[in-house]
């Protein structure tokens, strides 16, 4: 059994990171007696003269419905994923002093909260001999070998109220009105909340499109007799022959920040249709303010999990949702590859049969040859 026990968020910051933070306490320190020591901004403070403190139950009351971290986060550090073929020797010096420090902690095991690059960055702690248990957390909901992490449904319900609100809009002022959402690489917030708040249009990444194909679309309402569409795009969505749009060059060390394929899209389908369109960035309000209740509960139970696969000797999993029940997985294996939309999946073929297009250029003969 181990006596101290860290816990580091890394990556964006996500609705029920605190909540996942007050269970592993309360279980660390009610149920196994461990002292848990609170890893500050992510992985770097574990460097220099270290950032840390010290977590007692009367430290996490109240966080159950607060939004963020209390120990803070970064999307980017000095901590690479490693690898293949890398040796001991080969690690980068951050590692290093970042295991030095550990020992000087007393700290002799990981709560690791985090996406893909985090849980990564926790495996090689683990392969140096720090035990790790891993918490998944992205809104995007793409990690592999969890059905569900939280944060994603406190997002789609965020987006799914604003779609609420711009359908009352763009139906007054006869619209074409296009929410952007979060989504590099995989579609699930726009696919769901799309379907939730009766999108009309909705742009993924899995499925690339034609601007030509969602202006049809919007023909197609005005001759049946509606005047206004809703279209909810991810931020990674890609048209047909084109690259991903970005706002921004990415900084050193960091990946260029997608966003504008609404607002390029607003401009093509002005042109091509002739009617008002207007663009909304939900941005990074997505993933502020309190999470829902389901998230709670998903965060609460990650979090006493984690820390119970800890005290049985597990190290190098992830605490995942399959089938109901939380079990435990290879991290290796979470973040082997992302979790995409199936472009034939039930929900998108759902989405199909009910008259929502996703821009593709063969949408009028897709699924059987019905005409959409």
């Amino acid at each position: 059994m181990y006596k101290t026990i860290g816990i580091v968020t890394g990556g964006g910051d996500a609705p029920g990171l605190n909540a996942v933070i007050r269970a592993a306490v309360k279980t660390a320190t009610g149920e196994y007696g461990m002292r848990v020591i609170g890893i500050e901004d992510s992985f770097e403070g574990l460097l220099g003269e270290t950032s840390t403190r010290e977590l007692q139950p009367a430290d996490v009351r109240g966080l159950l419905p607060r939004g963020g971290t209390i120990l803070g986060t970064r999307n980017r550090g000095r901590f690479v994923k490693h690898k293949d073929g890398d040796t001991d020797d080969e690690r980068p010096e951050s590692f290093q002093e970042a295991i030095k420090n550990l020992s000087r902690l007393g700290i002799e095991a990981l709560v690791v909260l985090g996406g893909e690059g985090t849980l990564a960055i926790a495996a090689e702690f683990d392969r140096q001999g720090i035990p790790v248990i891993g918490v998944p957390k992205t809104i995007d909901n793409d990690l592999a070998a969890t059905e569900l992490t939280f944060g994603f449904v406190t997002a789609l319900d965020i987006a799914t109220e604003a779609l609420d609100r711009l359908h009352t809009t763009a139906e007054s002022h006869d619209r074409v009105m296009i929410l952007e959402v979060m989504g590099r690489h995989a579609g699930w917030i726009a696919l769901h909340s799309g379907i939730a708040g009766g999108a009309d249009v909705i742009l993924i990444p899995e499925i690339p499109f034609s601007a030509e194909s969602v202006a049809q679309k919007i023909a197609q309402r005005e001759a049946s007799g509606s005047q206004f569409s809703i279209i909810v795009v991810a931020e990674g969505a890609q048209e047909v022959g084109h690259d991903m749009i970005y706002q921004e060059e990415g900084k050193a060390g960091s990946a260029p920040r997608l966003g504008g394929v609404g607002n390029h899209l607003r401009n093509d389908l002005e042109q091509m249709t002739g009617k008002e369109t207007r663009c909304v960035v939900l941005g990074h309000l997505q993933r502020g303010g309190s999470p829902n209740a389901f998230d709670r509960m998903l965060a609460t139970n990650f979090g006493a999990c984690a820390v119970r696969a800890l005290a049985a000797g597990e190290r190098g999993m992830m605490v995942a949702l399959q089938a109901a029940d939380i079990r435990t997985v290879p991290i290796s294996e979470a973040v082997a590859a992302i979790k995409t939309v199936p472009p034939d999946g039930q929900l998108v073929r759902t989405a199909r049969d009910t008259g929502i297009s996703f821009g593709a250029p063969d949408e009028a003969t897709h699924h059987g040859g019905r005409q959409k």
